[in-house]
């Protein structure tokens, strides 16, 4: 279970990545690069905060 300032931390990170990309989008005409600078944003952010808080909090300890 994660405890409640690494949640509030996840919360807020995602509502200002979700406002940024909301920025980017009505900014400029949707397009395929658009799409890709926005799931690039995504992976760039959420990998490693998931590696380190949800897929590295096992109870086997591995």
């Amino acid at each position: 279970m994660i405890d409640t300032p690494t949640t509030i931390r996840f919360g807020f990170l995602a509502v200002l990545w979700l406002v940024l990309c909301y920025l980017v989008v009505v900014s400029q005409p949707f397009t395929l690069w658009t799409l890709f600078v926005i799931v690039a944003s995504g992976i760039v952010v959420w990998v490693p905060l998931y590696k380190k808080y949800i897929n590295g909090k096992r109870k086997d300890g591995r």
